[in-house]
């Protein structure tokens, strides 16, 4: 049986009827105890899963996910891969997380569809032009690519933006990152998970966590619908329901959840080339490798847990890509979705100790969770595997709420406000 991908191996099962091929991930019964207990089966579970096997020899390790793989918010977000943040300790935590990217196809032996187009944030004012160059002189000190675009550089990156005297907002220029870009959200976790269970992780799928155990002040398994199943510690990368595992647990977190909607449209030829993002418009869209436009905005105004949609963030992001790309306004809409974000005061994550002994987190990511699986993974990965922070996880640890040393990257998380 074959599940190494290669061009001989294709060619191979071609000619075999596609016969030789085993299951991408097995689906083996949980056994009562476990090194380590992940719970979550979204892209920060996957590669924490993998990068515990791979980096430590932690393969005794059970990841639980209460629906299937790929059914959370790692299948409902729109594929953005950046790092153009503010502070040096977000620079270097996403610009890990982009250089893991670049190498994740090969390290994998599995196709992410990672595209290096670049990412764009227009400016619409002398004023934003100022901030914008603050921000890229910020970005260059941190070691991140970026460039100031004027309105001419704009113009032949993406010519379909409304670049008319009677746009609601003239485009001034832009902060651009040339190693921004995309990446198949499918293809990630699919990925993630052949990886992880190659080194021998069980992936549990239809597994809920119902309950955390908790002995003498230290988590020691977790109830699920599938039975008891204990474990020397346990990492948490739930998202938008960080807060409703943290009840369960007896401790607290600064987050509110909110549903953040995405919509795709019908196949169209090529027409955009890169990831263009007005904060004026509140709307973000790229091109998608079959076609569709992947389109986006700000959260609901509401905390919520629906996955539902709603007209007037549709009225809202839809109304401003009519206004950035007037030439877009007859095509159709293929489907919109809503995923659960978990946002901080600080816009922010949260890795590190929970507050309850053996228990840890990788949460709080906000709009930014799919551009920093790789990062996350590897943060927590380390963290349960040592016991200790990693040099760049230590300045989101939860103690900075208490510390007062926030990360306020508000601005740079674009529109999650």
């Amino acid at each position: 049986m074959n599940k190494t991908y290669s061009a001989l191996n294709l060619f191979r099962e071609g000619l075999r009827g596609q016969r030789g091929w085993t299951p991408a991930w097995r689906s083996p019964k949980p056994k009562p105890k476990y090194d380590v207990i992940i719970i979550g089966g979204g892209g920060h579970g996957l590669a924490t899963a993998y990068y515990l096997a791979k980096n430590h020899g932690v393969k005794n390790v059970a990841l639980l996910e209460k629906g299937w793989i790929g059914g959370g918010n790692s299948g409902r977000n729109t594929t953005v891969v950046r790092s153009d943040y503010y502070y040096p300790e977000s620079a270097a935590l996403y610009d890990l997380s982009v250089r893991l990217y670049e190498g994740l196809s090969r390290d994998l032996n599995y196709n992410i569809m990672f595209s290096q187009r670049g990412m764009m944030v227009l400016t619409h004012s002398e004023a934003e032009m100022e901030m914008a160059a603050r921000q890229v002189n910020a970005m260059q000190i941190n070691g991140i690519d970026s460039q100031l675009l004027e309105t001419e550089g704009v113009r032949k990156l993406a010519p379909i933006l409304n670049f008319g005297r009677e746009a609601r907002y003239p485009i001034h220029g832009a902060m651009y990152q040339p190693r921004g870009g995309t990446a198949r959200h499918d293809a990630v976790v699919w990925g993630f998970a052949r990886g992880a269970d190659s080194f021998g992780v069980d992936i549990i799928q239809n597994c809920e966590v119902t309950d955390v155990i908790v002995e003498a002040g230290r988590a020691t398994g977790v109830a699920t619908t599938r039975g008891e199943i204990r474990a020397n510690r346990i990492g948490a990368a739930v998202a938008g329901h960080s807060s409703v595992l943290a009840q369960m647990a007896g401790y607290k977190l600064p987050i509110h959840s909110y549903a953040l909607q995405a919509f795709v449209s019908e196949p169209l030829k090529p027409v955009m080339d890169t990831v263009a993002f007005s904060p004026a418009y509140g709307t973000y869209f790229s091109q998608s490798d079959k076609g569709g436009l992947v389109i986006g905005g700000g959260l609901d105004r509401i905390p919520s847990y629906g996955q539902r949609g709603n007209l007037p963030v549709h009225e809202t992001v839809l109304g401003g890509l009519c206004e950035m790309v007037p030439m877009l306004s007859k095509v159709k809409l293929l489907r919109h979705w809503g995923g659960i974000v978990d946002v901080t005061p600080d816009s922010s994550p949260i890795i590190g100790p929970s507050g309850v002994d053996g228990l840890y987190l990788d949460c709080g990511w906000g709009t930014g969770g799919f551009k920093a699986i790789p990062a996350g993974g590897y943060m927590l990965a380390h963290i349960l595997a040592t016991g200790e922070h990693h040099e760049l996880s230590r300045p989101f640890d939860l103690s900075r709420f208490t510390k007062g040393r926030l990360i306020d990257e508000g601005a740079a998380s674009g529109i999650s406000h």
